[in-house]
């Protein structure tokens, strides 16, 4: 059904397409929330035991194992929540009139991501990329702080990733069912193509960071800079290593280092925005992804010029979930037929910019207006 120009404050039938860890965590958990939003009509897993046992748990009249057949029902917008580009589903369910909603990254690549974009735009749905952090209420606030600043000097956004399954030991997940091995096999190719054609035949390095490190994690971090900054002017440098990712950015005389270091002996999940100016410093620090309604902390440090006073003031802003707003979000965008924050043509922003990271740690060259980027 074509969905475009749907009334305001209506609840939206969606189908949920992948019944995996972040479906199961976050995304069916907050829809039950939200059920005066969203009602879920079908669910869609290539493990056809695991979408079965979703449908049973959640109440979910319709399971299936192929999303063209989801596709087919009388449904308003999908959550794409596979692993790998979500590149063809999206683009199917815009040309079939569903608003999409996509867990990132959206895609592979930003030819991907530009054909997404042209397929919403022409069918005259919402296409959304799902980044919590944009919608954390802390993060709203170092937005406003951040803008309040004069004269910023630098942020510093440091990740210490750690080991996830510690943080899901206390949920009740469903026990996972191993898709058809030639069903897994055709979407690893699937996805080794889309790699290929995004950053060349490069070799495991490069490879392997663009898929699991930039793609996977970084495109986090670059979206929440870009929803404090804009586009960046320039990328002026990247360090690729499986353990460890460096980047740098530039605004003008402002710069960016975004650090990405991986922990595996320390559960301690931590990503911090630290932003400098010199009379004045904003810190945000978020929690491991993973748990749900645990609160970012901001915290604000001034002082006198000229004295020795100083002042720090550290806040919980809110205990409100990053995951449950960008669904209403999401809402708010499919049925009053605004953009949201994190649409589709931002995310393509943020697979350029990986692409950006790629070249120009290929070529150690600066990479100019890197949001925009497209390999030769």
């Amino acid at each position: 059904m074509t969905t475009a120009a749907m009334s305001p404050g209506r609840r939206l039938r969606v189908g949920v397409i992948g019944t995996g860890v972040i479906a199961q965590v976050m995304h069916l958990h907050y829809l039950a929330e939200l059920a005066g939003q969203f009602e879920v009509a079908a669910v869609c897993d290539i493990a056809g035991e695991n979408a079965r046992a979703c449908a049973e748990r959640y109440h979910i009249p319709r399971a299936c194992t192929d999303w063209r057949d989801l596709l087919g029902g009388d449904l308003d917008a999908v959550l794409v929540l596979t692993s790998g580009s979500h590149a063809a589903i999206a683009i199917a369910a815009a040309q079939a009139g569903l608003h999409v909603f996509t867990e990132k990254p959206m895609c592979f690549s930003a030819a991907e991501g530009e054909a997404m974009v042209a397929a919403a735009e022409a069918a005259g749905v919402t296409l959304m990329v799902g980044y919590p952090k944009r919608y954390d209420v802390a993060y709203s606030r170092f937005r406003t702080e951040a803008a309040g600043l004069s004269d910023a000097r630098l942020l510093r956004v440091t990740t210490l990733e750690a080991p996830f399954l510690p943080y899901l030991g206390h949920y009740p997940l469903l026990p996972p069912a191993r898709p058809p091995a030639e069903v897994l096999a055709g979407l690893a190719e699937q996805s080794d193509a889309a790699v290929t054609a995004a950053i060349g035949p490069e070799p495991g390095l490069r490879r392997y960071v663009y898929r699991e490190v930039l793609l996977d994690t970084l495109v986090h971090e670059i979206n929440a800079v870009r929803g404090v900054l804009g586009d960046p002017e320039w990328l002026d440098y990247a360090d690729l290593s499986e353990q460890s990712v460096t980047v740098l950015l530039r605004y003008g005389s402002l710069r960016v280092a975004i650090h990405w270091i991986d922990l595996p002996g320390l559960v301690r999940y931590q990503m911090e925005f630290a932003l400098y100016a010199p009379d004045r410093r904003i810190t945000l620090t978020f929690p491991s992804p993973y748990l749900r309604n645990e609160p970012s902390s901001l915290v604000t440090e001034g002082g006198e010029p000229g004295s020795a006073r100083s002042w720090r003031n550290e806040e919980i802003i809110g205990y409100e979930s990053g995951f449950r707003r960008e669904l209403e979000a999401f809402h708010a965008a499919a049925t009053g037929g605004g953009s949201p924050p994190t649409s589709g043509r931002d995310g393509l922003a943020d697979i350029a910019i990986c692409q950006a990271i790629i070249e120009c740690h290929r070529t150690g060259r600066a990479v100019r207006e890197p949001a925009r980027f497209r390999p030769a």
